[in-house]
């Protein structure tokens, strides 16, 4: 298995924020790249999914759904009683891992393209249901007796949020346009996104290098944590995946989905539903360590856990 060269530009982006480098990348163009790696992500799932029954679907679904549901309710108590952390924080840095991370799911499609394997087109319908469930429960969990969440406020933020809206708007135009009815976008959208991903994770470097310092307070306990959680969860993703017949890419793809945390949604919906919990912890952990982790050494892992569970039934 060849390197996947996009993610030397985050580590290039780290070393620019550990020496304190000058290099910054514009707000307006990080948000355009931002807007664009969500269409293409949602486009690119669209497109496969196009070629598969919805009926189908459905059993899939509830089953996956259930299972990421487990991830929040089995990391709270972790973070509530080994790490002693308030029911706010445990809540919130909850929700960030039973949530996904668009990048890291990108940066695991970008390997399968490279390794030429093929995967289930529709894997991109989880990275955008998986976000709601895991966020509801986070809230939940922080919020247990100290009033009520201004729900309404939240189902907004996650529902019509950027990162929600442009993946399902991408996946429901490339469903409605159709492989050949998307053909004239391909070298924007498809062509293109390897090298656009490269300059976003060039930003994310950069970003990560700035949270690393507020895992502090809590050293190697949330260290560990953000490191032992994704193993654990992606083990999860690869039984299940090989359980309901996905492909060795598609199998690989929903460890990735249960082993990312996300730093974009989850963020946005914690600071209106639980004010009170720190955001350098869970950013912190999902940017700093996590995601990190999780596209140098993770990533690997989990498509040699998928080849090697799906080798059992060659």
């Amino acid at each position: 298995m060849q390197f996947e060269p996009v993610v030397l530009f985050f580590l290039l982006g780290v070393f620019a924020g550990l020496v304190r480098s000058d290099l910054k990348i514009p707000g307006s163009i990080y948000e355009a790249l931002s807007i664009f790696l969500l269409l293409a992500i949602g486009l690119q799932g669209g497109v496969k999914l196009a070629e598969f029954p919805l009926v189908q679907l459905l059993v899939p679904a509830l089953l996956i759904l259930a299972v990421g549901a487990l991830i929040p309710l089995l990391a709270f108590p972790v973070l509530r009683l080994l790490g002693r952390m308030s029911r706010a924080d445990s809540g919130s840095i909850a929700a960030h891992y039973g949530s996904v991370s668009v990048v890291t799911f990108s940066v695991a499609v970008a390997l399968l393209m490279q390794e030429d394997i093929d995967f289930e087109g529709y894997m991109i319908v989880f990275l955008v249901l998986l976000e709601i469930p895991a966020l509801v429960i986070g809230v939940v969990l922080a919020r247990s007796g100290s009033g009520s969440a201004q729900w309404g406020r939240l189902a907004h933020e996650v529902l019509f949020g950027k990162s929600i809206l442009l993946l399902a708007g991408g996946l429901v135009i490339g469903f409605v346009a159709g492989a050949e009815g998307i053909k004239p976008l391909d070298i924007l959208f498809f062509d293109l996104f390897k090298g656009i991903l490269a300059l976003f994770l060039l930003e994310m470097g950069l970003v990560a290098a700035g949270r690393i310092a507020g895992l502090r307070s809590y050293g190697v306990f949330l260290v560990s944590f953000a490191i032992i959680t994704p193993l654990l969860s992606a083990i999860l993703g690869t039984l299940l995946g090989w359980m309901l017949g996905l492909s060795v890419g598609g199998t690989m793809l929903l460890a990735t989905l249960y082993a990312s945390a996300s730093y974009i949604a989850a963020p946005a919906a914690m600071r209106i539903a639980v004010p009170k919990a720190n955001p350098a912890l869970s950013i912190g952990a999902a940017l700093g360590i996590t995601f990190p982790f999780n596209i140098f050494l993770g990533i690997p892992v989990y498509l040699w856990m998928a080849q090697f569970l799906h080798s059992f039934g060659a």
